[in-house]
């Protein structure tokens, strides 16, 4: 019994000893000279500049998972798809439909989340970051003068919103 195994152990031995004796020709007979240009990092064949620790927009990564979140989800719906006539056939078409409800419900779920906690937003204030996004306007409202605003009472104030919004001047 142990013996119809004897071929894939044998195989598998093969494939071990091809591995080592491979890195071991290579260690052996690759130049090993190391001098400072060798060892400065490379990337993409420019003179590294600044410092190598810094922060990194974690909203990169964040886009990118719910991307392949996405990818994935079309990659496990996709067979469900291509038989969902045939179990329409059978009688199990409600089922199908319910389970792939659910799985994208789900999704989309995540997907509201994402959004609403705003890690879809690109400019976007950071708590406690002194520096701020100050000088990010919105698209859909003239600002307003700040001292003309703060000088004014409650109705004035808003009279001056109005005034700036829609250009008129009284």
């Amino acid at each position: 019994m142990l013996m119809d195994y004897a071929s894939v152990a044998a195989f598998f031995l093969v494939a071990v000893g091809f591995i080592v004796a491979s890195l071991l020709v290579g260690k052996l007979v690759r130049p090993n000279h190391l001098y400072p240009k060798k060892l400065e990092t490379y990337e993409c064949g420019e003179s590294p500049v600044g410092i190598a620790w810094f922060n990194f927009n974690p909203r990169f990564y964040i886009v990118a998972l719910v991307y392949i979140v996405f990818d994935v989800e079309i990659a496990l719906i996709y067979p469900v798809a291509t038989v969902y006539r045939r179990w329409v056939a059978q009688g199990l078409g409600i089922f199908a439909f319910s389970e792939i409800f659910v799985f994208v419900a789900i999704l989309m779920l995540g997907l509201v989340y994402v959004w609403k906690k705003g890690d879809l937003e690109w400019i976007r204030a950071i708590k406690g970051d002194p520096r701020g996004v100050a000088d990010v306007s919105s698209r859909t409202r003239a600002p307003v003068d700040e001292q003309l605003a703060s000088g004014l009472g409650p109705a004035l104030a808003s009279a001056a919103l109005v005034t700036v919004q829609t250009g008129a001047e009284g």
